[in-house]
């Protein structure tokens, strides 16, 4: 026995509420690093602090994922997604109102602990209410292209509010976002959840947090102390050893936090390694580049936003190419390793870099390169990540897709900014540190950590190349469980 779709007939405007969530999320992961500057100087806290301003949503983001995921697919989708997002919109507003260190790190906390429970949601919402290939297709292109665009956005809008306003506003303009989704929310879904009486993995969810929180923590650890660090080395162990627990219990558990079905398949996992490996490269290319153009380049943070725009642009066109014209045709495997080859031609084309270079030649073109790779790994990975899985497992197959981009980015932040601080001082060697030589050694990290970046990406076409499956995957239609409402 089946139900009809009941967010058929009005999913496009239902795709609208879900791309300005998901847009809020993922910009805010980089939004504040603008503001970061003008807030350090407002609050009056320590260099050595201010990483807990970006470190804080990332724990806690990172951490609750699954749980989040596991809480749509038991409780309903609408609810789980419009209490995320006026506990975003709360969270934001505390943020924005911070009087002290402590108060801003506090809600930024609370931002990543809401945006958990609203990012899979939304993903999930759109993989249940798109069922037609072609339409599915579309839709997943336009959300792709978000994820792979939304960063850059960020760091534009970060620099206007921050210019034009202040940085309380870089937190403020999260109200219109979430404000705007939730009334859409509200109007537009209807809430869905499994007839049967939902259970907890009790076990599961208290090791997978455990495990996720320690991974991130440890490699932002890593970050600003060093890999040999005792502290970066229990975290990572401890991590190491709480999701080998938690596969285990997920194996015997009856009702599972994380049904293994969702990551056997080859597809599946291969699009889960997609996202976390290319968001572990991608992070070079904001960081290290917006640091170049500022301080290079001599460009506002505005002006620093406003030349990623390229960027933007190419990964929603080669977004919505990809899922429509491309993908049908292929299938997700050339695709992902194609655009896998993209990234890391791009990141070896920044390696050029001195420190005399300009944007025009040395980076535009980098950035159109690295714009059509993004859109094709982002795209379909995102679309295949969640195809064919059961109604009642979409929310925890959505939250898995969006931890491995999280963890995937830690790691990046953590091994690139490593390898950039090592080879700055390996090329200072012993000598006098002369402005020009600090701008020299400056650079050379820079471009250090894009060969790296370059080897991530050619590593993610060799995963891709294997595991995919080869051809297009058909996905047949299945009778699914009567919902209650």
């Amino acid at each position: 026995m089946t139900q009809e779709n009941p967010h058929h007939a009005r999913r496009w405007a239902v795709l609208t509420l879900l791309a300005i969530a998901q847009l809020m999320v993922v910009l805010d992961a980089t939004i504040v690093n603008i503001a970061l500057p003008s807030a350090q100087k407002a609050l009056a806290f320590s260099n050595d602090n201010r990483q807990w301003i970006v470190t804080a949503y990332a724990l806690a983001f990172g951490s609750l994922l699954l749980l989040g995921g596991r809480i749509s697919d038991l409780f309903g989708r609408k609810w789980t997604f419009v209490i995320g997002l006026l506990g975003f919109a709360g969270a934001s507003a505390v943020a924005g109102a911070a009087q002290s260190f402590g108060m801003l790190v506090g809600a930024r906390a609370v931002q990543g602990a809401f945006g958990a429970l609203l990012a899979p949601a939304a993903l999930s919402l759109l993989t249940t209410t798109f069922t037609d290939p072609g339409e599915r297709a579309r839709a997943f292109g336009i959300y792709g292209g978000i994820a792979g665009a939304g960063a850059s956005i960020g760091l534009l809008l970060g620099g206007v509010l921050t210019d034009a306003l202040n940085w309380r506003y870089t937190m403020y303009v999260n109200l219109l976002f979430a404000g705007g989704a939730a009334i859409g929310a509200l109007i537009l879904l209807v809430n869905q959840r499994p007839a049967e009486r939902p259970h907890f993995d009790i076990p599961g969810i208290l090791t997978v947090s455990g495990g996720l929180f320690s991974l991130v923590y440890g490699f932002s650890h890593a970050q600003t102390t060093s890999w040999g660090n005792t502290t970066t080395i229990a975290f990572l162990a401890v991590a190491a050893a709480l999701l080998a627990a938690f596969m285990a219990i997920e194996r015997r558990a009856a009702h599972p936090l994380l049904p293994l079905r969702v990551i056997a398949d080859r597809d599946r996992g291969a699009s889960f390694l997609s996202v976390g490996i290319s968001g572990a490269a991608v992070f070079a290319v904001f960081m290290f580049l917006t640091y170049f153009m500022q301080q290079n380049l001599g460009l506002s943070p505005v002006a620093s936003g406003l030349a990623f725009l390229p960027l933007t642009a190419t990964v929603v066109v080669s977004s919505m190419l990809s899922s429509t014209r491309l993908v049908p045709r292929f299938g997700p495997r050339p695709l992902v390793v194609a655009g896998m080859l993209l990234g890391a031609a791009g990141m070896l084309y920044l390696t050029g870099l001195g420190v005399h270079s300009s944007y025009a030649a040395d980076i535009l073109p980098s950035l159109l390169i690295m714009g059509v790779g993004f859109g094709m790994i982002f795209a379909p990975a995102f679309s295949h990540a969640t195809l064919g899985v059961d109604d009642n497992d979409a929310g925890v197959a959505s939250a898995t897709v969006n931890a491995t981009q999280q963890v995937g980015g830690s790691i990046g932040v953590a091994l690139l900014s490593t390898v950039a601080a090592s080879a700055v001082s390996s090329f200072i060697g012993g000598a006098r540190p002369t402005p020009s030589l600090m701008a020299a050694a400056t650079v050379h990290g820079y471009t250090t950590a894009f060969f790296w970046a370059a080897g991530i990406f050619a590593l993610g076409a060799i995963v891709a190349g294997v595991l995919f499956r080869p051809g297009v995957q058909v996905l047949e239609p299945v009778e699914q469980p009567v919902l209650a409402h």
